[in-house]
């Protein structure tokens, strides 16, 4: 059995950044000098932060945002509760590409990725969590198509570097499952599961718990990333799921990680603040902030949507 590796890295937030309510889907663009990206989900709110003025900014939105995943020249296609939408922060404006998939009075697009071809994968959360029926889609050509089931909070989405497997999570099951993909269609097959933790306690005791998986990123090994919602950590996952390092956090609850920074060695983790008790936001000042610290393996770029 491999070692696993346990240590309380030197965390950081952004400087002069809020917290946001629940911040996700961080992405970072090495245009600029360098911008990380993300959205508050409750916040209905796209966020940026410069490297190098260390300026910040922020969009409001009308409806709730999943995640983000840059376009070429500048804009974003934002997931939404209300559909698939192209953005342009420089106008504010935003563009109806698909209609939801679903009922959205009872779920909602979540956890996004764009891979090496460039299409948009998405997973949505079904938001009554009393079934599995949250579902994962593809964009592609214009379509938006279902290639996977069985969920009922789809999340952690990652790429394996050579693109023939894709990760995707169901936090309330507390698994990952890995697929392989067929190149070119998109078609998911080999479902299989791999990574599980155990269940939270039922009377709610989180002094033992290790948390869920939420987001996810992949570096350089192939190695998955993967923040453990509630259990005060990230864990790197082996391509064989096997726990390789645990970094344990400052907050209760990390929301996904992603790397950046100009050799994609630091890593920019999201993390919540919704609904948390009042004693634990004392005692964590950071909740919702997003944190930095510093890796030893880099991470890959960050993936464009084809136009």
């Amino acid at each position: 059995m491999t070692a696993v590796r346990v240590d309380a890295p030197a965390v950081q937030p952004l400087p002069g950044v809020p917290p946001s309510l629940l911040g996700e889907s961080p992405v970072w663009l090495a245009d600029g000098g360098g911008m990380l990206w993300w959205c508050d989900i409750p916040g209905r709110q796209i966020e940026c932060w410069s490297a190098t003025t260390r300026a910040h900014r922020r969009w409001a939105l009308p409806d709730e945002p999943g995640c983000i995943a840059p376009v070429p020249g500048g804009t974003w296609l934002v997931p939404m509760r209300d559909g698939l939408w192209h953005f342009d922060p420089a106008t504010g404006s935003r563009t109806a590409l698909a209609e939801p998939p679903y009922d959205p009075t009872r779920e909602r697009f979540n956890d996004g990725k764009c891979d090496a071809p460039g299409h948009l994968w998405v997973s949505t959360i079904y938001e009554p969590r009393d079934a599995a029926k949250a579902a994962l889609y593809r964009w592609a050509d214009g379509r938006l198509d279902r290639v996977a089931g069985d969920a009922t909070v789809g999340n952690g989405l990652g790429f394996s570097p050579d693109g023939r497997t894709v990760y995707w999570a169901d936090t309330w099951s507390h698994r990952i499952d890995a697929f392989d993909v067929e190149s070119g269609s998109g078609r998911l097959s080999n479902r299989r599961l791999f990574a599980g933790f155990p269940r939270k306690p039922a009377d709610g005791d989180l002094s033992q718990y290790g948390g869920r998986p939420d987001g996810a990123a992949v570096d350089a090994e192939g190695c998955l990333w993967v923040a453990m919602f509630e259990g005060s950590r990230l864990l790197r996952l082996s391509p064989r799921g096997e726990v390789l390092r645990e970094l344990r956090l400052p907050v209760r609850c990390p929301t996904m990680p992603c790397f950046g920074g100009a050799d994609l060695r630091t890593l920019f983790v999201t993390t919540s603040r919704e609904k948390r008790p009042p004693e634990e936001l004392h005692q964590q000042p950071l909740a919702g902030c997003v944190l930095m610290l510093a890796v030893d393996v880099p991470g890959l770029p960050v993936h464009y949507v084809r136009p």
